[in-house]
């Protein structure tokens, strides 16, 4: 099963929406982080880091800071 990089997008943007609890952009970025590098694979962390290179424009502060962060 291959998941399409809008799709990691998309799901990257929920994780970052519910953990945004009003918090330090670095705080919540991390937090994202945290959890795409425990529960994503690897393919899919560089699929998305990739995506994100080009499509920064599209997400939030929040997770613009977690991108950098990724494994």
């Amino acid at each position: 099963m291959t998941v399409s990089t809008e799709k990691l997008a998309r799901m990257a943007q929920q994780i970052a929406a519910n953990m945004n609890y009003g918090e330090d952009i670095e705080i919540v970025g991390s937090k994202v982080a945290e959890h795409i590098n425990k529960f994503w694979d690897q393919r899919m962390i560089t699929a998305f880091r990739e995506y994100a290179a080009q499509h920064r424009e599209e997400f939030s502060a929040e997770l613009n800071a977690a991108v950098l962060k990724l494994d």
